[in-house]
C-alpha cells in the first residue's frame, strides 16, 4: 500500500525546509546567477523571505554572493552525490552501459522520473553528438517527449498516470511530436504491452532512441536505460532488430546483479 505523502497543510509539513529546496532548485542552467529579486519572482516569494533562505544558505556554504547575484556553491553537488551514493547500482549499471555504447557506437543513459521529467543520472557518450544541449548526468527532459520518459510513465498505476497528464503540457518540439494526450495514451498503452519504446525525432529532429525498464532482483523499478541514435545513421529495424535485443539482454543481467 503506497505511504499517504503529507501536504502544506499538514503540520508535519517543514515548510521552511521545502522553500529552502525551492530557492537551491531556482537556479538552472538558464538561471544560473540571480539577483534576490529574481529569485523571489522565481519561487513565487516575497523579497523579505526570499532573502532569508538565501542568506541562510549562504552561510550553509550552499550558496555564493558576488555584490548582488547569487549562485550555487559546489558544496551543492553534495545534495545530488547524496542520491548517487544511496543508490550503489548505479556503478553496476554504469558498466552496462558503457558495454553498450562499446558494442554499438551508440550512446547509452539511465534515467528515473521525477515528475514529469526524466533525470539522467547515468550515462555512457558516444563521440558523436546528438542533440543541441549536451546530456550529462542531471539533464532534464520533457518525459512524455523521450523514450526513457515513457517506459517510466508506463510502469506507473492509471491513477497516478491520470494526474500526471493533467498537469502537463505537450509541447510540439518538433513536426512529429504528440501533442494529443489521447494518442499519447495509447502509445503509453502499447508500450505497456511491448515492454519498449522507441520515440522517432519527437524532442529533436534527427534524434531517434530506445528505452527498456530495468528492475532489480526483487521486482523494484530502477529506472529505464536508453539507446540514442542518430535518425540518418539508423534506422528503424536495426534499432528493433538489434539494439533491442542488446538493452534486454543487458536488463536480465542487471537484474541478476542488483538486489
Amino acid at each position: 500500500m503506497k505511504e499517504d505523502i503529507l501536504t502544506p497543510d499538514d503540520r508535519d509539513f517543514v515548510t521552511a525546509l521545502a522553500s529552502g529546496l525551492e530557492v537551491i532548485l531556482a537556479f538552472d542552467s538558464d538561471n544560473p546567477r540571480m539577483t534576490l529579486s529574481e529569485v523571489a519572482a522565481r519561487t513565487g516569494m516575497n523579497r523579505a523571505r526570499a532573502r532569508r533562505f538565501l542568506l541562510t544558505l549562504h552561510a550553509l556554504g550552499y550558496v555564493r554572493k558576488q555584490h548582488r547575484h547569487f549562485e550555487l556553491a559546489p558544496k551543492a553537488l553534495q545534495l545530488g552525490y547524496a542520491f548517487l551514493s544511496a543508490n550503489n547500482y548505479r556503478s553496476v549499471i554504469q558498466q552496462h552501459l558503457e558495454d553498450i555504447t562499446q558494442r554499438i557506437g551508440e550512446s547509452s543513459s539511465l534515467g528515473v522520473l521525477d515528475g514529469n521529467e526524466v533525470i539522467y543520472v547515468a550515462r555512457s557518450a558516444a563521440p558523436h553528438r546528438l542533440m543541441a544541449i549536451t546530456l550529462s548526468i542531471g539533464t532534464r527532459l520533457p518525459a512524455v517527449a523521450t523514450s526513457m520518459g515513457r517506459v517510466l510513465l508506463a510502469q506507473l498505476p492509471e491513477a497516478e498516470l491520470d494526474a500526471l497528464l493533467a498537469t502537463t503540457t505537450l509541447t510540439a518540439y518538433t513536426e512529429h511530436t504528440i501533442t494529443d494526450k489521447r494518442v499519447l495514451r495509447e502509445r503509453l498503452a502499447e508500450v505497456r504491452r511491448q515492454g519498449y519504446c522507441i520515440v522517432d525525432q519527437e524532442l529533436d529532429s534527427g534524434l531517434r532512441s530506445l528505452a527498456v525498464p530495468t528492475f532489480d532482483a526483487n521486482g523494484k523499478l530502477l529506472g529505464a536505460i536508453n539507446v540514442s541514435t542518430n535518425a540518418a545513421r539508423i534506422d528503424l529495424a536495426t534499432l528493433t532488430d538489434k539494439f533491442l535485443p542488446l538493452l534486454q539482454e543487458k536488463i536480465r543481467q542487471i537484474r541478476t546483479q542488483v538486489s
